[in-house]
C-alpha cells in the first residue's frame, strides 16, 4: 500500500482498522503501520483510536484533475496548456522549469505534496499531503522582463480575487509576495506565499513560472514548524475550508483571467486593488538587507510595484529588491 492509496482510504474521516486496510491492500498490518507513520511524518494528523482503528480528525478531498478541469469556465479551459495533478514532486515550479520551452503557455502543475517546496529567498515551504494547495503556472510573455514589473504584486491581487470568489474575506497583502490573514483579534499570519521566477530575454520573449502555496488547513504541529504566524482557509471559513478541487479551479480561473489582464495592461490594472489590501501602508516598518537597517513609514507602492518608504526626514525611498526583509516595527 502506497501513501496515496492509504490517504484515499482515510479521506472520509471515518475510522478504518489496520486489519481492514491491510486486507483491502493485500499487505500486512505492519506495512500499513509503516505507511501511516510515513504520512504522519509528512504532517498528516492521523489519529489512532484503539479498536476502532485509524482516522483523520476531519474529511479531506484529494485533488482530481478531471474534477478541476470540469469546474473551469469553458473559455478558461480552452486557453489552458497542460493541467496536471501529481501525488508528489520536489517542487511544482521546478517541474515546470525542467520542461523547458516545449511547455505550452498557461500550463498548470499541482501536487498533493512537495519534498522540496520553495518559498522566497530559498526558504522551505511546508507541503503536507492532502491539506493545502501547491500550484505552479507557466505564463509566456513577448515583452521582456522590463514589462513584468509588479507581477508578483498582481499575483497577490489574483489570490485575493480567488478568495473573494469563494466567499472568503479578511486577507491582506504584504509586499512583495505574501498573503496574510488572521482570526479576529489575532496577529496576521501567512495564508499564501508567491514565488515568481523569470527566464528568457530582458527585452524579448520570456516566461514566468508562478508558484503559489495556499494554506487550506493547518494543524498545530504545522503552525509550530512554520516558525512564524500562519493562517488557513479553515480559520477564515468558520472551521471548514472549501473543497480543495473547488479552490484549485477558482485559483486557475483567476490566474488565467488575471494574467491576460496583466499582459494587456501591466500592474496598473491591479494597483488600486493592491492599495486597498496593502498591509504595510501607513505602518511603521523596519527594512533589513545588504545595506543595513532602515526605519520608516510605509507609503504604498509605485507604478512599477516598488515599495515606498517614508523616511524620518520625509524623503520617500523606493525599494525594488525582493532580497530586503520587511517587518512591522
Amino acid at each position: 500500500m502506497q501513501p496515496a492509496e492509504l490517504l484515499a482510504e482515510l479521506a472520509t474521516g471515518a475510522p478504518r482498522s489496520g486489519v481492514e486496510l491491510a486486507a483491502r491492500a493485500g499487505v500486512t498490518r505492519a506495512a500499513v503501520w509503516k505507511q501511516i507513520e510515513a504520512l504522519r511524518a509528512r504532517g498528516v494528523p492521523i489519529e489512532a483510536g484503539g479498536i476502532s482503528g485509524y482516522r483523520l480528525p476531519w474529511p479531506l478531498q484529494l485533488l482530481d484533475g478531471a474534477a478541476i478541469r470540469a469546474a473551469l469556465p469553458a473559455n478558461v479551459a480552452k486557453r489552458l496548456g497542460t493541467l496536471e495533478v501529481h501525488w508528489e514532486l520536489d517542487s511544482t515550479s521546478s517541474e515546470l522549469q525542467r520542461r523547458g520551452t516545449a511547455t505550452p503557455d498557461l500550463s498548470m502543475v499541482l501536487a498533493e505534496t512537495q519534498s522540496a517546496g520553495r518559498g522566497r529567498r530559498g526558504r522551505h515551504w511546508l507541503s503536507p499531503p492532502g491539506l493545502n494547495l501547491y500550484l505552479s503556472c507557466l505564463k509566456r510573455f513577448d515583452t521582456g522582463f522590463a514589462a513584468l514589473s509588479g507581477l508578483s504584486l498582481a499575483i497577490g491581487v489574483i489570490v485575493l480575487r480567488t478568495l473573494e470568489s469563494l466567499g472568503i474575506a479578511g486577507a491582506s497583502l504584504k509586499w512583495p509576495n505574501d498573503v496574510l490573514a488572521a482570526a479576529s483579534g489575532q496577529t496576521p499570519g501567512k495564508l499564501a506565499g508567491i514565488l515568481v521566477e523569470l527566464s528568457g530575454e530582458y527585452q524579448g520573449p520570456c516566461a514566468a513560472v508562478i508558484g503559489i502555496g495556499l494554506n487550506l488547513r493547518l494543524t498545530d504541529v504545522l503552525r509550530e514548524q512554520a516558525g512564524q504566524p500562519a493562517c488557513d482557509l479553515a480559520t477564515l471559513a468558520g472551521g471548514t475550508p472549501p473543497d480543495r478541487n473547488r479552490v484549485a479551479a477558482a485559483l486557475i480561473t483567476a490566474l488565467a483571467e488575471g494574467l491576460h489582464q496583466f499582459e494587456r495592461e501591466g500592474f496598473a490594472a491591479f494597483a488600486d486593488e493592491y492599495a486597498c489590501h496593502d498591509l504595510l501602508r501607513d505602518r511603521a516598518l523596519r527594512l533589513s538587507g545588504a545595506g543595513g537597517e532602515r526605519d520608516g513609514i510605509g507609503a504604498g507602492v509605485d507604478s512599477r510595484g516598488a515599495l515606498l518608504l517614508r523616511l524620518p526626514n520625509g524623503e520617500i525611498q523606493r525599494i525594488d529588491s525582493a532580497d530586503v526583509t520587511v517587518r512591522r516595527a
